[in-house]
């Protein structure tokens, strides 16, 4: 229901709805085609080749096992970096939006600073990072800088829920005799798990995406889902890699769907 104070919005130029349709045109239709050309594949004919649909390149693609190695490794990097922001971020976020103590104003600010950096940048830090502390690159250096941008977007999210958390209530709770851990338990912890779930969900994601980082910070056979792509793009496209594409597609839609759902639905 409209307030009674707030004014109806005015109606958008037709300028500014064709500009939007061609920004946005720009965007998904590569994306649809690469999704259509999976489902289809040439067929001997009489007059030649003619491409019908079809679910050959999805075949091909399962029973890759390079490509299914990569995926495995893929998706365990993107879970163990969901984990470890996602309990790094709450506990972060709790410190910064509830404790009081030197150099915090300075610690928020650095939670923007993998939200502007550039992933080149900071995949070059990484491994010159790595590389004075005498750490070996391998997977457990991927899921370390992976971790070290996903925070932020943890941070962030709980951070604004905490903003708009009412507080009495867990005063409430405190009055009628529940210790620290029991509040957080029973009243924090359910009201801001919305926000935590998608924080951990973008993380997710985010990771699983990452080329430039990853690709700084692998070592030798620890080859992530997209370096994988990378280095079959470079020797020419084949319909295999646009039946992945397709399914990476999904899979992040969906999540950042997820994601989008939660934050939307408890106005986090």
């Amino acid at each position: 229901m409209r307030k009674r104070d707030e004014k109806p919005r005015p109606a958008p130029h037709i300028a500014a709805k064709i500009i939007t349709v061609g920004a946005f045109s720009l965007l998904l239709i590569p994306l649809l085609a690469v999704v259509i050309y999976s489902f289809f594949a040439p067929v001997s004919a009489a007059g030649g080749l003619v491409w019908r649909p079809s679910l050959m390149w999805y075949e091909r693609l399962f029973q890759d096992q390079l490509l299914g190695q990569t995926l495995i490794l893929s998706l365990q990097v993107a879970a163990m970096t969901s984990v470890l922001a996602t309990l790094l971020g709450v506990t972060g976020a709790m410190a910064l939006e509830r404790a009081q103590f030197p150099g915090r104003r300075f610690l928020a600010s650095l939670t923007v600073v993998p939200l502007v950096m550039p992933e080149l940048v900071m995949g070059l830090a990484s491994v010159i990072w790595f590389a004075f502390l005498g750490v070996r690159l391998g997977v457990h250096t991927i899921v370390m800088a992976h971790v070290t941008f996903a925070l932020s977007y943890v941070v962030i999210t709980v951070r604004a829920r905490l903003a708009d958390f009412d507080t009495s209530l867990e005063e409430a709770a405190a009055d009628l005799g529940a210790t620290p851990g029991q509040v957080f338990r029973t009243v924090t912890l359910p009201l801001i798990a919305p926000a935590i779930v998608a924080g951990a969900m973008m993380a997710f994601t985010l990771s699983f995406d990452d080329f430039l980082i990853s690709f700084f910070t692998a070592g030798a056979g620890s080859d992530t889902l997209p370096m994988r792509l990378y280095s079959m793009i470079r020797f020419g496209l084949n319909r295999e890699i646009y039946a992945l594409s397709s399914l990476l597609i999904f899979v992040t839609a969906i999540g950042m769907g997820v994601s989008y759902k939660l934050r939307v639905g408890r106005k986090i």
